[in-house]
């Protein structure tokens, strides 16, 4: 199995852009798919500079409902109008984040482009889903550990009022080859254990690889209780047997709070590097 990052928040491969937000390129004996097409047409360019023919692409999973993931999938839809395109109908709702009452806007929509949800392609699915032998997606019901306090300022727009999202719109993407299973998500805004839980209550067993970004991030420097979640969840993290790799919403400075903790175990990728497991 080939996993890559097309596009993320840090520099990596020096012929790629780096942006803020997230797309993975998965390529089995079987498959070759897309989690996630980051901001824009950028993940486009970064792809044909890594020699990656998106044409090629069979399937598109969009993690959930936010602009950062979804910005590329027409642009991409431009060059391949075959690939099967997979969300949950609640991605489709309207998503904002709480800049706070000193922003220029207070209120930031956050949101897919609408134009994706009439796409001849979309699959628009209302919890699990299997899309094929060895990939399939899973949604949470219930969570097993409290949200990370970095999502209280995610909102829906329900009529004209405000309401936390309770990230319903978010699924997580299951690739299994030659034995190995990897669980890749796009930012575990529900809580990277939560999704561990779910995953282990369906399957059996945990994963042997997660892809993930942990949404620890922040503008501001961490106060110490944020610092003491961040490591309280690396300490959870370390009873499950799988690796962990993390990107975009997690942050540098939190990956290095929690690298310390479960050592090898953990890595970053970085805009336009290959996973290795």
């Amino acid at each position: 199995m080939k996993i890559i990052n097309l596009i993320e928040d840090t520099n990596g491969r020096e012929e790629c852009v780096a942006a803020h937000g997230l797309s993975f390129y998965v390529e089995t004996k079987k498959n070759k798919l897309l989690l996630d097409l980051g901001p824009s047409s950028q993940t486009l360019e970064n792809a044909k500079a890594l020699g990656i023919d998106l044409k090629e692409i069979d399937t598109v999973v969009l993690s959930h409902g936010h602009y950062d993931h979804s910005g590329g999938i027409i642009p991409f839809t431009r060059i391949n109008d075959k690939a099967n395109i997979y969300f949950q109908e609640s991605a489709k709702e309207d998503y904002y984040a709480d800049d706070g009452l000193e922003a220029k806007e207070r209120y930031r929509y956050i949101g897919i482009d609408k134009a994706i949800v009439s796409l001849s392609k979309a699959n628009i699915l209302n919890g699990n889903s299997k899309i094929d032998d060895d990939i399939e997606v899973f949604t949470i019901k219930e969570r097993s550990h409290k949200l990370p306090s970095s999502n209280k300022n995610l909102l829906i727009k329900k009529g004209d009022c405000f309401e936390c999202d309770d990230f319903g719109h978010e699924h997580f993407l299951v690739v299994r080859e030659e034995g190995k299973s990897v669980l890749l998500s796009g930012c575990a805004h529900n809580g990277i254990l939560s999704i561990l839980d779910a995953y282990i209550e369906k399957f059996g067993q945990a994963p042997d690889l997660v892809v993930s970004g942990f949404h620890l991030m922040k503008k501001t420097e961490y106060n110490e209780s944020e610092i003491e979640e961040i490591e309280d969840i690396a300490e959870e993290l370390k009873k499950y047997p799988s690796k962990f790799v993390t990107c975009h919403c997690t942050g540098i400075p939190a990956y290095e709070i929690m690298k310390p903790v479960l050592g090898d175990r953990l890595e970053y990728v970085h805009s336009g590097e290959e996973i290795y497991f």
